[in-house]
């Protein structure tokens, strides 16, 4: 068996999600049995939110989504994930507050050494790059990262110039928005 390749400059030693990570996975899906299976949900539903797991369980239950409702479900689950998730905990009045805001995100809900993370490699007004080297599927950390940004009245579009599935060492999302008033810089003068 091949061993799983991993992004750049993760080693994941001691990699922990908190355990409501599970359970929002669980309240994204409407029909859960139907798409992990009984056991697994049952499991799942056994989880204290405030509790550490090891984050191959959620990695392997996200390969599972990925192979049953594919990457837009998986997307609409990581929207849902921040809804449910980080919604009440974070505040984001602009994307400037979403972008250099995400790995604290990150790692509010991971813990260990070495677990990757998310670096700003540009913004300016209505563009941003971001690269992740997090395990996590990109799919789902783009549907919260979406989230993230319509939380902040800032509508955008997200798109990856690199993708680790593809066979990139890491993930490079790019943002574009319209706006490029106080919505995405967070400050009170329009940049234009």
């Amino acid at each position: 068996m091949e061993p799983r390749r991993w992004p750049r400059g993760y080693v994941g030693t001691d990699h922990e999600t908190i355990g409501s990570t599970f359970l929002s996975v669980l309240a994204a899906l409407k029909t859960p049995e139907q798409v992990l299976g009984a056991d697994e949900v049952r499991r799942m539903r056994e989880v204290d939110p405030e509790r550490w797991y090891p984050v191959g369980w959620l990695l392997s239950i996200m390969e599972t989504l990925d192979g049953s409702v594919g990457k837009n479900g998986v997307l609409r689950i990581g929207r849902r994930r921040f809804e449910l998730s980080h919604q009440k905990r974070v505040s984001y009045a602009s994307a400037r507050d979403v972008v250099y805001g995400i790995d604290e995100m990150y790692r509010h809900s991971n813990r260990g050494r070495e677990i990757g993370g998310w670096a700003v490699l540009e913004f300016e007004p209505g563009h941003a790059t971001l690269e992740k080297t997090t395990p996590h599927h990109c799919m789902m950390e783009q549907g919260i990262l979406s989230a993230a940004l319509s939380s902040a009245q800032c509508p955008s579009i997200l798109t990856q110039s690199k993708c680790f599935r593809a066979g990139a060492d890491s993930c490079v999302y790019v943002i574009s928005s319209s706006l490029k008033d106080e919505r995405w810089s967070g400050t009170a003068k329009a940049e234009r």
